[in-house]
């Protein structure tokens, strides 16, 4: 994909269309410039995957992504441009599933990217101790209700509107109640 004499290991826990961005910020400020190609082709190619990623893209960036991206790798002068749509290129073509469910689902089928993400309180897994409530930093989480009359044990949610996407309250959860969409 990228570079030579590495290798990168990932699972099923690694987005592709958030890798092809990743390196792609690479090659955008690495290009020296002098061709337009690269310094103006990465730039946009870096644009329209930063748009998918957050939930923002649409099939047709997918077409307009890989036009440019053979645009770019066929009319640079040095080896970074001609090189630099290869990752976006090798997952467009092996993941393009991932591409699809971006911008048609719009979900992250990794849970990576944060802006495709939901997190919700799993009310029968939930025994109401408030602890992700305690380390919620946007104070999203509150007590809506209680989950059976008569008793004590409160019933938590997420304002979606009010979550940042930290993760704090799945790390602190020792019941395992919240979960990523």
């Amino acid at each position: 994909m990228m570079g030579s004499g590495g290798l990168i290991v990932m699972d099923e826990d690694n987005c592709m269309v958030d890798i092809a961005k990743f390196f792609l910020e690479f090659t955008v400020d690495e290009s020296c410039g002098k061709c337009t190609p690269c310094r103006i082709g990465t730039k946009r190619m870096w644009e329209i995957l930063d748009r998918i990623t957050k939930g923002k893209g649409t099939v047709e960036d997918l077409d307009k992504l890989e036009e440019l991206a053979y645009h770019v790798k066929g009319n640079s002068l040095c080896g970074l441009g001609q090189t630099a749509p290869n990752p976006v290129l090798s997952t467009l073509r092996c993941f393009r599933d991932e591409y699809l469910a971006h911008v048609v689902d719009k979900k992250c089928p990794a849970g990576v990217c944060k802006d495709l993400l939901s997190f919700e309180i799993e009310k029968d897994k939930c025994f109401g101790c408030g602890m992700c409530a305690k380390q919620c930093p946007a104070e999203a989480i509150t007590v809506t209700d209680y989950t059976a009359p008569g008793k004590k044990k409160p019933a938590y949610s997420i304002d979606k509107n009010k979550c940042v996407k930290c993760g704090a309250c799945i790390a602190t959860c020792k019941f395992k109640a919240i979960i990523k969409k």
